[in-house]
């Protein structure tokens, strides 16, 4: 059993690593890349969920993953490259890497952004050297209509929303996702 979990893990590492290498739409080109992409992103949920300017004006930042790439076959594997944006400005680029495991197939691609409502929030995560999705994070989905009350927003220190989802990936799965500061 041990060795089929040592191939499981390096069978994940590889499927995160060839989707870190291809196939998520950013390339190396760099930040003014990544940029342009976040301005499409933002300017898109901007114009399909106006609740989502809202939620952006009421937080201390946002991190904008424009494009996340994931795939799976039991053991799974996503990547993508964004920024942390405070007053819309670009501070930071980020990555991440998403790992999966259970009984799943298929593929994606999505976009994603973290509204980080307090500077408590929006600080833990500048000054960690690799921040993953906790329980301090509440989910929200453009179905929702982004009808995310004053009480939440003052609650919940961080907001993630997801959009743009195409593909499918189908199955159950216990997963993980981890942001870490890159220089593009």
């Amino acid at each position: 059993m041990a060795g089929w979990t040592r191939r499981a893990a390096l069978a994940g590492g590889g499927a995160a690593a060839l989707l870190a290498g291809c196939g998520n739409g950013i390339g190396s080109d760099g930040a003014q890349r990544i940029d342009a992409r976040v301005d499409t992103v933002r300017d898109a949920l901007y114009a399909q969920e106006p609740g989502a300017r809202d939620l952006a004006d009421k937080a201390r930042g946002i991190l904008w993953m424009p494009l996340l790439t994931e795939a799976s076959f039991g053991v799974g594997g996503g990547y993508g490259r964004g920024a942390l944006r405070i007053n819309d400005i670009t501070v930071d680029y980020y990555s991440a890497a998403r790992a999966t495991f259970g009984l799943q197939i298929g593929g994606q691609q999505y976009s994603h952004a973290l509204f980080f409502m307090t500077e408590e929030a929006l600080s833990q995560f500048r000054r960690s050297p690799g921040w993953a999705v906790g329980a301090d994070v509440r989910y929200a989905t453009p179905d929702q209509g982004l009808m995310l009350g004053k009480e939440t927003t003052e609650i919940e220190p961080v907001i993630a929303m997801v959009f743009g989802q195409s593909g499918l990936i189908a199955g159950a799965s216990v997963a993980g996702i981890k942001y870490t500061r890159i220089i593009p």
